[in-house]
Protein backbone atom coordinates (compact mmCIF):
# COMPACT_ATOMS: atom_id res chain seq x y z
CA UNK A 1 0.00 0.00 0.00
CA UNK A 2 2.68 2.37 1.13
CA UNK A 3 4.80 1.42 -1.91
CA UNK A 4 1.52 2.07 -4.27
CA UNK A 5 1.66 5.67 -2.86
CA UNK A 6 5.06 5.96 -3.22
CA UNK A 7 4.80 5.60 -6.70
CA UNK A 8 1.61 7.58 -7.76
CA UNK A 9 3.58 10.52 -5.63
CA UNK A 10 6.89 10.15 -7.58
CA UNK A 11 4.94 10.30 -10.94
CA UNK A 12 3.44 13.18 -9.56
CA UNK A 13 7.09 14.73 -8.92
CA UNK A 14 6.34 17.58 -11.78
CA UNK A 15 3.25 18.43 -9.31
CA UNK A 16 5.36 18.50 -6.07
CA UNK A 17 8.08 19.56 -7.12
CA UNK A 18 5.91 22.63 -8.94
CA UNK A 19 4.58 23.60 -5.23
CA UNK A 20 8.20 23.29 -3.91
CA UNK A 21 9.06 25.93 -6.33
CA UNK A 22 6.26 28.47 -5.45
CA UNK A 23 6.71 27.67 -1.46
CA UNK A 24 10.42 28.31 -2.12
CA UNK A 25 9.49 31.82 -3.81
CA UNK A 26 6.92 32.91 -1.27
CA UNK A 27 9.35 32.42 1.31
CA UNK A 28 12.64 33.72 -0.10
CA UNK A 29 10.30 36.87 -1.70
CA UNK A 30 8.33 37.15 2.27
CA UNK A 31 12.10 36.71 3.94
CA UNK A 32 13.50 39.53 1.97
CA UNK A 33 11.00 42.09 2.73
CA UNK A 34 10.08 40.87 5.98
CA UNK A 35 13.86 41.67 7.11
CA UNK A 36 13.72 44.65 5.67
CA UNK A 37 10.86 45.99 7.30
CA UNK A 38 11.58 44.63 10.41
CA UNK A 39 15.05 46.41 10.24
CA UNK A 40 12.90 49.97 9.52
CA UNK A 41 10.98 49.19 12.26
CA UNK A 42 13.97 48.66 14.45
CA UNK A 43 15.89 51.64 13.12
CA UNK A 44 12.55 54.09 13.99
CA UNK A 45 12.16 52.39 17.69
CA UNK A 46 15.98 53.68 18.03
CA UNK A 47 15.70 56.39 16.39
CA UNK A 48 12.84 57.82 18.56
CA UNK A 49 13.98 56.82 22.28
CA UNK A 50 11.08 56.10 23.12
CA UNK A 51 8.97 58.43 21.97
CA UNK A 52 5.36 58.31 20.62
CA UNK A 53 6.54 56.60 17.20
CA UNK A 54 8.41 53.86 19.54
CA UNK A 55 5.18 53.35 21.54
CA UNK A 56 3.09 52.60 18.83
CA UNK A 57 5.71 50.36 16.82
CA UNK A 58 5.80 48.35 20.50
CA UNK A 59 1.92 47.86 20.47
CA UNK A 60 2.09 47.09 16.45
CA UNK A 61 4.95 44.38 17.02
CA UNK A 62 2.65 43.03 19.84
CA UNK A 63 -0.44 42.59 17.90
CA UNK A 64 1.32 40.99 15.14
CA UNK A 65 2.69 38.31 17.56
CA UNK A 66 -0.63 37.53 19.13
CA UNK A 67 -2.59 36.86 15.97
CA UNK A 68 -3.14 33.45 14.83
CA UNK A 69 -1.19 33.75 11.01
CA UNK A 70 -4.16 31.74 9.88
CA UNK A 71 -6.69 34.83 11.17
CA UNK A 72 -4.40 37.53 9.80
CA UNK A 73 -4.07 35.72 6.51
CA UNK A 74 -8.03 35.49 6.43
CA UNK A 75 -8.15 39.16 7.32
CA UNK A 76 -5.80 39.96 4.51
CA UNK A 77 -7.35 37.97 1.78
CA UNK A 78 -11.06 38.97 2.50
CA UNK A 79 -10.93 41.73 4.24
CA UNK A 80 -8.53 44.27 2.14
CA UNK A 81 -11.50 44.24 -0.65
CA UNK A 82 -13.63 45.60 1.84
CA UNK A 83 -11.08 48.96 1.91
CA UNK A 84 -10.57 48.99 -1.79
CA UNK A 85 -7.77 46.97 -1.89
CA UNK A 86 -7.61 43.64 -3.98
CA UNK A 87 -4.65 41.42 -4.03
CA UNK A 88 -4.28 37.36 -5.58
CA UNK A 89 -4.17 34.93 -3.69
CA UNK A 90 -0.18 35.08 -4.05
CA UNK A 91 0.30 38.59 -3.81
CA UNK A 92 -1.97 38.07 -0.31
CA UNK A 93 -0.03 35.48 0.94
CA UNK A 94 2.96 37.27 0.30
CA UNK A 95 1.78 40.56 1.89
CA UNK A 96 0.27 38.54 5.26
CA UNK A 97 4.17 36.49 5.69
CA UNK A 98 5.86 40.02 5.22
CA UNK A 99 3.62 41.88 7.16
CA UNK A 100 3.50 39.33 10.31
CA UNK A 101 7.05 38.03 10.02
CA UNK A 102 8.41 41.55 10.46
CA UNK A 103 7.06 42.22 13.65
CA UNK A 104 8.94 39.38 14.70
CA UNK A 105 12.66 40.39 12.73
CA UNK A 106 12.26 43.83 14.35
CA UNK A 107 11.39 42.02 18.19
CA UNK A 108 14.20 39.91 17.45
CA UNK A 109 16.59 42.89 16.40
CA UNK A 110 15.70 44.63 19.29
CA UNK A 111 16.57 42.37 21.78
CA UNK A 112 19.63 41.81 20.37
CA UNK A 113 20.40 45.30 20.24
CA UNK A 114 19.70 45.26 24.24
CA UNK A 115 22.06 42.70 24.91
CA UNK A 116 24.68 44.72 22.74
CA UNK A 117 27.35 46.42 25.30
CA UNK A 118 26.48 50.15 25.82
CA UNK A 119 30.43 51.10 25.90
CA UNK A 120 30.39 50.24 21.96
CA UNK A 121 27.73 52.82 21.32
CA UNK A 122 29.63 55.61 23.29
CA UNK A 123 32.86 54.36 21.49
CA UNK A 124 31.37 55.18 18.16
CA UNK A 125 29.60 58.70 19.67
CA UNK A 126 33.33 59.25 20.59
CA UNK A 127 34.82 59.26 17.25
CA UNK A 128 32.20 60.96 15.56
CA UNK A 129 29.34 58.98 14.79
CA UNK A 130 25.80 60.27 15.57
CA UNK A 131 22.44 59.55 14.10
CA UNK A 132 21.99 57.58 11.24
CA UNK A 133 25.89 56.78 10.92
CA UNK A 134 25.81 55.68 14.30
CA UNK A 135 23.26 52.93 13.69
CA UNK A 136 24.63 52.09 10.29
CA UNK A 137 27.94 51.74 11.64
CA UNK A 138 28.64 51.07 15.01
CA UNK A 139 24.43 49.61 15.67
CA UNK A 140 23.52 47.45 13.00
CA UNK A 141 26.57 45.61 12.14
CA UNK A 142 26.88 43.81 15.56
CA UNK A 143 23.08 43.49 15.66
CA UNK A 144 22.40 41.89 12.66
CA UNK A 145 25.25 39.46 13.35
CA UNK A 146 24.34 38.11 16.50
CA UNK A 147 20.61 37.95 15.59
CA UNK A 148 21.46 35.56 12.88
CA UNK A 149 20.86 32.21 14.35
CA UNK A 150 17.23 34.10 15.36
CA UNK A 151 16.78 35.31 12.54
CA UNK A 152 17.19 32.01 10.80
CA UNK A 153 14.79 30.42 13.13
CA UNK A 154 12.05 32.89 12.05
CA UNK A 155 12.82 31.73 8.27
CA UNK A 156 11.97 28.36 9.02
CA UNK A 157 8.85 29.51 10.86
CA UNK A 158 8.31 31.29 7.65
CA UNK A 159 8.78 28.04 5.70
CA UNK A 160 6.11 26.55 7.88
CA UNK A 161 3.26 29.18 7.77
CA UNK A 162 3.90 29.17 4.16
CA UNK A 163 1.68 26.08 4.01
CA UNK A 164 -1.51 28.27 5.46
CA UNK A 165 -1.58 29.72 2.11
CA UNK A 166 -3.81 26.69 1.40
CA UNK A 167 -6.50 28.17 2.53
CA UNK A 168 -6.75 30.90 -0.23
CA UNK A 169 -5.63 28.71 -3.14
CA UNK A 170 -2.17 29.69 -3.32
CA UNK A 171 -0.72 26.66 -5.44
CA UNK A 172 2.17 25.99 -2.87
CA UNK A 173 3.68 22.90 -1.72
CA UNK A 174 1.04 21.92 0.64
CA UNK A 175 -1.92 22.74 -2.23
CA UNK A 176 -0.19 20.06 -4.44
CA UNK A 177 0.27 17.29 -1.84
CA UNK A 178 -3.30 17.91 -1.31
CA UNK A 179 -4.32 17.73 -4.84
CA UNK A 180 -2.58 14.35 -5.05
CA UNK A 181 -4.25 13.17 -1.99
CA UNK A 182 -7.22 13.89 -2.93
CA UNK A 183 -6.81 12.55 -6.63
CA UNK A 184 -5.72 9.24 -5.98
CA UNK A 185 -6.21 8.56 -2.37
CA UNK A 186 -2.57 8.58 -0.98
CA UNK A 187 -3.00 11.15 2.01
CA UNK A 188 0.43 9.13 3.60
CA UNK A 189 2.72 9.14 1.03
CA UNK A 190 1.92 12.47 -0.09
CA UNK A 191 1.69 14.20 3.09
CA UNK A 192 4.86 12.81 4.18
CA UNK A 193 6.92 13.75 0.68
CA UNK A 194 6.00 17.32 1.18
CA UNK A 195 6.93 16.94 4.69
CA UNK A 196 10.43 16.26 3.51
CA UNK A 197 10.58 18.28 0.70
CA UNK A 198 9.73 20.89 3.34
CA UNK A 199 12.71 19.83 5.44
CA UNK A 200 15.09 20.04 2.62
CA UNK A 201 13.83 23.93 2.61
CA UNK A 202 14.62 24.46 6.32
CA UNK A 203 18.03 22.44 5.86
CA UNK A 204 18.95 24.97 2.97
CA UNK A 205 18.12 27.77 5.87
CA UNK A 206 20.24 26.04 8.35
CA UNK A 207 23.43 25.59 6.30
CA UNK A 208 23.07 29.59 5.50
CA UNK A 209 23.22 30.40 8.50
CA UNK A 210 25.68 28.24 9.59
CA UNK A 211 27.64 29.78 7.27
CA UNK A 212 27.37 33.38 7.99
CA UNK A 213 28.11 32.24 11.98
CA UNK A 214 30.98 30.74 10.54
CA UNK A 215 32.40 34.14 8.47
CA UNK A 216 31.45 36.18 11.86
CA UNK A 217 33.48 34.19 13.72
CA UNK A 218 36.26 34.16 11.47
CA UNK A 219 36.09 38.23 11.49
CA UNK A 220 36.38 38.30 15.40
Amino acid sequence: MIGRGLAIVWAQRAMMLSGLAVTAEIVAVSAVLALALGLLLFVLVVRSRGGPLAVAISWLIDLMRCVPFMLFCYLVYYGLPYCGVLLDGLSAGIFALTVYNAAYFAELLRGSWTALPREQIEAGSAFGFHGWRLIRHVVLPPVVMNAVPMLGNQMIQIIKDSAFLIIIAVHELTYAANEVQATFYVPFASFVAAIVLYWLLCLAVEGGVRAMVGRAEVRR
